[in-house]
């Protein structure tokens, strides 16, 4: 008899167990838990229902995102669908291990749901002896399904990540902090350290960075004359102190520095001063990012602090997800705790003190302007994050209204009504809102005219490539016929060689000479070259027989016999023989 129906969501697909029998009294006792863990024991309580394999790695992907959302598929409601009873008098009970997949179930089926106990401890097994209890499924493929889905899955929510622009937010702020600290104990460090040859500067010169520009410029107070008076004016931006600083390296009481002492706080006061000027970049950043991502609560409240709020939140989303209550006190979370514990007083406000309003309004005034901003923040935040186009008119609309409000507490004049103080909010807010569209637009246009132009270039420069490697083709060409003609020539040669007849066209062939064959590039006929010897008795009847036809051609002149040239033992053998 099946007492339970179990869905395990595994890599490789959904399986449907049926439990037989359970132990749900001693089901924490070491003879029940070991029994899980053998596969022969765990065989016999759980078997195999139904296997429902995903066809893709995207199908599995989509399956696992809906899973983690809380969210039905369709592939798992067709699966439980057929392999469940969910018709008839006694309706089938499933257990799931997620809650919340759980009552989405519950809510689409219309069937009993188990949770924990007893289908978590099942759960466990089937994961354990998955590979073994599924036919066809192997440890290795399941642990590859797994590691690729694992992979997929964290990519995807890495690179849908609705919050990927907050984090550079928190970490920029972040690392400012730290900065702060660091800027702080370094400069610290050059005091002390350049006090002891020149202490006067420190009560002259307060600031940090300041101090230690200053005691990279001076160096040694001795060399300190007239002629560095203008670059000293030129860091401290007062004449009067720097004119202050000259009098008292004459006559300071410090004690005298090696120049190897010097040249180590030299390099220390550069890496402080080097530090100072990245922060201040760092913060033009953090400013931008800010105007582009919470352009709302950072016009409200300013950058720093919108900054440190959405870091303590985690994201602006959750920022926005806040009450007014608790942005209030968001960053005193100490002193809340330990007030509620000691029956004290709760505090009226956290990160936002550091805000100007709080600062300027009165004592008795401070806990109710505190309020009151932290109810426009949570405002300028839900407007940031789930508004289309970042603007920053709610923003400043929200500043004017705190700003009345707290000249309302100082001298009794009454503010604005909030709802009219919104509706010029969103007539602005749709006017600047078509002004970035109408922008974006030109852009775009912008953008498709660069294409077409770059298109344009390309399909001219490749009709000129084409139109420059015909002409080269042609000029190659005509480089090459006049070597073809010279060849042709060459090749006509042999063969009239070859083909003049010796005699009356008998050829003794010696046997022991060797004959090469060779193939003319004209015509492809084979001519037999003999070896240097002939070669040269064939080059001397040559010119013999053109001059016979020219003494034939001359009417009734008699042909005139040429001079005899040397003539090898060879060729008077084949003239006997004639």
């Amino acid at each position: 008899m099946v007492l339970l129906h179990v869905l395990f969501e595994h890599a490789a697909g959904y399986a449907l167990f049926a439990v037989k029998e359970v132990e749900e009294i001693g089901m924490l006792l070491p003879q029940v838990e070991e029994s899980v863990l053998s596969i022969g024991k765990f065989n016999s309580m759980v078997s195999l229902a139904a296997f429902f394999p995903f066809k893709s790695a995207q199908a599995a992907l989509e399956n696992i995102n809906a899973i983690s959302e809380g969210v039905v598929h369709a592939d798992l409601k067709l699966f439980l669908e057929t392999n469940l009873a969910l018709s008839g008098k006694k309706k089938a009970s499933l257990g799931v291990s997620d809650a919340k997949i759980g009552a989405a179930l519950q809510e689409e089926l219309n069937i009993s749901i188990q949770t924990g106990g007893v289908v978590a401890e099942i759960t466990r097994g089937i994961r354990l002896h998955f590979h073994s209890l599924v036919k066809g499924l192997t440890s290795l493929a399941a642990s590859k399904a797994q590691l690729g889905l694992g992979h997929s899955y964290s990519r995807a929510k890495v690179k849908f990540n609705v919050n990927r622009a907050d984090n550079m937010i928190i970490q920029s702020i972040a690392l400012l902090d730290q900065l702060d600290k660091d800027i702080n104990t370094f400069s610290m460090r050059v005091r002390e350290w350049y006090g002891y040859h020149f202490p006067e500067l420190i009560k002259i010169v307060s600031e940090n960075s300041m101090y230690c520009r200053m005691a990279q410029l001076i160096g040694n107070r001795k060399e300190l004359t007239e002629e560095k008076l203008e670059s000293l004016e030129e860091v401290v931006m007062d004449s009067a102190k720097a004119q202050a600083i000259l009098e008292a390296s004459r006559s300071s009481m410090g004690m005298d520095i090696s120049p190897i002492d010097l040249i180590n706080i030299e390099r220390f006061s550069n890496r402080v001063v080097s530090l100072a000027a990245y922060r201040q970049g760092l913060q033009e950043y953090l400013r931008s990012k800010m105007s582009q991502v919470a352009p709302n609560l950072a016009a409200l409240i300013g950058e720093v602090v919108g900054a440190r709020l959405i870091s303590h939140a985690g994201s602006l989303t959750n920022l926005a997800k806040y009450p007014a209550s608790t942005v209030q006190i968001l960053g005193a979370e100490k002193a809340l705790f330990r007030a509620l514990k000691t029956r004290g007083n709760t505090p009226k406000y956290g990160l936002i003190f550091h805000s100007t309003f709080i600062g300027r309004a009165a004592a008795k005034n401070k806990g109710r302007i505190s309020r009151y901003l932290a109810n426009k923040c949570t405002i300028a935040s839900r407007i940031d994050c789930f508004s289309e186009l970042p603007t920053s008119v709610f923003g400043d609309k929200l500043r004017e209204q705190v700003e009345e409000r707290l000249s309302f507490y100082e001298t009794g004049d009454v503010p604005r009504k909030n709802v009219d103080v919104m509706k010029e909010a969103v007539k602005e807010a749709s006017d600047v809102a078509a002004e970035l569209k109408r922008k974006l637009e030109k852009k775009e246009k912008k953008r498709l005219k660069r294409e077409k132009k770059l298109k344009k270039l390309e399909t001219n420069g490749e009709a000129n490539s084409d139109a420059e490697a015909e002409a080269a083709e042609a000029e190659n060409g005509a480089e090459e016929t006049p070597a073809k003609k010279k060849k042709k020539r060459k090749s006509e040669a042999v063969e009239a060689v070859a083909e003049q007849p010796e005699g009356n066209g008998m050829e003794q062939a010696d046997p022991s000479k060797k004959k090469k064959k060779r193939k003319s590039d004209a015509d492809g006929v084979e001519v037999k070259m003999e070896e240097p010897e002939d070669n040269a008795t064939e080059q001397e009847e040559v010119p013999k027989k053109k001059k016979k036809l020219k003494t034939e051609k001359v009417d009734g002149e008699p042909a005139t016999e040429t001079p005899e040239m040397p003539v090898s033992g060879k060729k008077k053998k084949k003239k006997a023989a004639e």
